[in-house]
């Protein structure tokens, strides 16, 4: 019997890095989202096949039940690797799926290129969960680490604010359709920075004012959130980048790269790639293409609605 499981893209607006240590983060569900599709297979074995969005194989492997059912510590960073790490860990919660079965041919559809960043491995770790009828924030915890925002957006169609609390999470359906949408735009930045490495340089920067970081950080997504007009949201967008770039010891991605563009310009989850939002009064797609970022998609055919 062939299934089929799909989950959302997620871009984080507010809150990157301070959501781990209990801020309040303000996510959008993206369009474009990954499917998993599960048939029956032979051999006690799973053969794996995902394709990226412009239908080329990325990767394709087989993974025996005898190496998911037993762990092994692996200093390997491959692909197959960290695959079969994240279906041991989903064994764990729900053996059934190996005890009781012959094998798999599993695919994974990207709905977005894979380098985009919108979340290819949460979108994974969810379709995974809801195969296997399991707690898709414990299989994050378990095999990849990070706040669950991700995890929070593959399973809502609509923005969410989003908070941890005693390691818990907490998802709130929040209403965001201001008439400013259209002033809204997200442009790809030619490269996808690892959000491993990016956490990892937060833990070693973040100062001792944590506590009222966070405050402040919750100040302004509520500010973001209740925002009537593209003056006040751009204010809110501008003020929260800059506390960013002071917490984390760096410049700006308009200082760094953009400093002569006429409009507010924010990093999306890890700071240096993947996606940056930008707010101008008229399309600023011939600005952008002219520096060499030729991905430039309105909020509209980019966002949930």
């Amino acid at each position: 019997m062939r299934q089929t499981f799909y989950s959302n893209g997620k871009l984080l607006i507010t809150g990157e890095y301070l959501v781990l240590d209990g801020a309040k983060a303000f996510a959008l569900p993206t369009k474009l989202g990954q499917n998993l599709i599960i048939e029956k297979g032979t051999n006690k074995e799973i053969i794996w096949k995902s394709y990226d969005a412009d239908g080329s194989i990325w990767f394709e492997d087989s993974i025996s039940f005898l190496d998911i059912s037993n762990k092994r510590n692996s200093e390997s960073e491959s692909v197959k690797a960290t695959l079969t790490a994240i279906l041991h860990e989903a064994f764990v919660l729900n053996p059934d799926f190996i005890i009781n079965s012959e094998g798999y041919t599993i695919t994974t559809e990207l709905g977005f290129p894979k380098s985009w960043g919108l979340g290819t491995s949460s979108t994974l770790i969810n379709n995974i969960a809801q195969w296997l009828q399991i707690d898709a924030f414990t299989l994050l915890k378990n095999s990849f680490g990070g706040s669950g925002y991700d995890i929070a957006c593959a399973q809502n169609d609509t923005p969410i604010l989003y908070h941890l609390e005693q390691g818990k999470p907490i998802v709130e359906k929040v209403n965001f359709s201001p008439v400013f949408t259209e002033n809204i735009y997200f442009v790809y930045l030619n490269k996808k920075q690892s959000s491993k490495n990016a956490i990892a340089s937060y833990n070693t920067n973040k100062k001792n004012n944590l506590a009222r970081t966070i405050v402040l950080n919750d100040k302004i997504t509520f500010e973001v959130l209740k925002a009537t007009t593209l003056h006040s949201f751009t204010l809110a967008i501008e003020k929260h980048e800059t506390e960013m770039s002071v917490i984390l010891e760096m410049q700006t991605i308009k200082e760094s790269l953009f400093p002569d563009f006429n409009g507010a310009i924010k990093s999306l989850g890890a700071w240096g790639g993947d996606f940056i939002m930008v707010i101008a009064a008229e399309n600023p797609s011939e600005y952008f293409a002219s520096k060499g970022y030729k991905t430039i998609i309105p909020y509209h055919e980019m966002i949930l609605s």
